[in-house]
Formats: structure tokens, sequence, C-alpha cells
């Protein structure tokens, strides 16, 4: 029996909500996202994978580290 195949994420295990953007201070994905993600088709992941380092702009930056 072969093992499913890994699915990619950015998830970097700090889930930290930030308020004001509603992004996750470790990866930069919504809540729906973040839920949903299993269920995305590696497409869509892909464009949402791509997208995430122009978030970072969103969140204030003294929140970030």
């Amino acid at each position: 029996m072969n093992a499913p195949a890994a699915i990619a994420t950015p998830c970097v295990q700090v889930c930290i909500v930030d308020g004001p953007s509603g992004l996750c201070l470790g990866c930069y994905r919504t809540l729906t996202e973040i839920a949903g993600w299993r269920a995305l088709d590696p497409t869509e992941r892909d464009r949402i994978m791509a997208e995430l380092p122009s978030r970072a702009g969103r969140i204030e930056p003294g929140r970030l580290g």
C-alpha cells in the first residue's frame, strides 16, 4: 500500500492570528485558507503560496517580531 502524497504547506508552527489583517503571523494565510488547505487543489495551493510573501506588508511591523 502506498502512503498518500504529502501536501505542501507554508505552516511554520507559529499559529497566531493578527486581528486587524486576519492573517496568521507565521504563514500569512487567513483562517479560512488554513482550515480548508487540505481540500484545495494543488493549483490553488500554489497560487496562495506565491501570494504569501506580499501579505507580510498587511501586518503592522511590530507584530512580526
